[in-house]
């Protein structure tokens, strides 16, 4: 039997098979509310057999977009929207998950197809907030530095969040830690300039992140996991590393994590990254061992075998595909025919089977 599409399970939650559709933010949204883009995108993930549809990062604030298209999950308008999607994915098999980030120092800007430029407030931006007033690059918005009363208010933005994600139907609940954005920040010495409680130390750096992640536990049913996803280096000297993301794994499982998402980078411009096939399993897997936490292997996964020996070899207990997901919403219908996997195919797709 294929190890890539054996279930897999946490707490009451089975997946049908271990091929999961990495966040990949769509720009598609009206006032943060899915429209029938989303239905489509996320829908045909859900016939093309994978077992998690994880839905991109989906802000918990106005403020928390990267742009004025993003989704949002900070009102009902929006909830109600994403009921009908969340259905549709459940129907056909497929676990629906959501991620919930807020974007920090990194808001504010164009859609990417438009330049991706920085937004101020008579283009339609806002001001943009962080640990500390460092804007991501020149290019940027300088942000406005939290206040102790502003990160608790995020605090609570994350749960509002959570128990309206929970109202639509979402079955796994993803914190957003990773890529630049605003918990990121947090973690980074780079970014996180505080003498306050929440910089300096490893500890106080962690603080944020690890209340956000408590309370949307609280709030998430313990029968349903939570996911963080993490960028497991920054890929610069003293800034967040593989030991550090080792720590902060271990204090999330604490609290009740179930599956690290091991990404990587994003906290800066222009950085130098070893981009090649798998480079960033190898994140997974001393997470996995060293922080004994499941985890999932993401970054330039795209042939069958190559995902296939991951997981057999348990470098990772599963594997997050993003942009291969766009090229071929069935790859793993493709994938099971490659590796001989006996996988359900929907009735209305049958003839196409052989």
């Amino acid at each position: 039997m294929s190890s890539l599409f054996s279930p897999f399970q946490l707490r009451d939650l089975l997946f049908r098979n271990r091929v999961f559709v990495s966040p990949m933010c769509q720009y598609s949204a009206d006032q943060g509310v899915a429209g029938p883009w989303h239905m489509v995108h996320y829908g045909s993930r859900a016939v093309g057999g994978a077992g998690l549809v994880m839905f991109e990062a989906t802000a918990v604030s106005p403020e928390g977009r990267i742009s004025p298209n993003d989704l949002g999950l900070w009102n009902d308008e929006q909830t109600g929207a994403l009921k009908p999607v969340v259905e549709f994915i459940k129907v056909h098999g497929a676990v629906p998950g959501i991620q919930l980030a807020h974007a920090g120092r990194k808001a504010s800007t164009a859609l990417p197809w438009l330049g991706g430029n920085a937004l101020n407030p008579v283009a339609g931006g806002w001001e943009p907030v962080a640990p500390s007033s460092l804007p991501f690059s020149p290019e940027h918005l300088t942000p406005h530095a939290l206040t102790t009363k502003e990160i608790e208010d995020t605090v609570e933005d994350f749960v509002d969040a959570a128990q309206r994600a929970l109202d639509a139907g979402f079955e796994v609940v993803e914190v957003h830690m990773a890529h630049g954005y605003l918990l990121h920040e947090f973690l980074s010495p780079l970014s996180n300039q505080r003498s306050d409680t929440f910089g300096g130390s490893l500890e106080n750096r962690m603080r944020l992140p690890i209340l956000v992640t408590q309370a949307v536990r609280d709030v998430w049913p313990g029968h349903l996991p939570i996911f963080v996803r993490i960028s497991a280096t920054d890929w610069v000297e003293n800034g967040w590393d593989l030991q550090q993301s080792i720590q902060l794994s271990r204090k999330l499982k604490d609290i009740g994590v179930d599956l690290i998402d091991c990404s990587s980078g994003g906290l800066l411009p222009l950085v130098d990254i070893p981009v090649e096939p798998g480079f960033q399993v190898p994140f997974a897997t001393a997470i996995r061992n060293e922080a004994d936490i499941a985890t999932g292997a993401v970054g330039l996964i795209t042939e069958p075998e190559q995902a296939e020996q991951i997981i057999k070899s348990n470098q990772a207990d599963v594997v997050l595909l993003a942009r291969q997901l766009l090229r071929d919403p069935y790859w793993p219908l493709h994938a099971a025919r490659s590796l001989k996997a006996d996988v359900h195919w929907p009735h209305q797709y049958q003839r196409a089977r052989l």
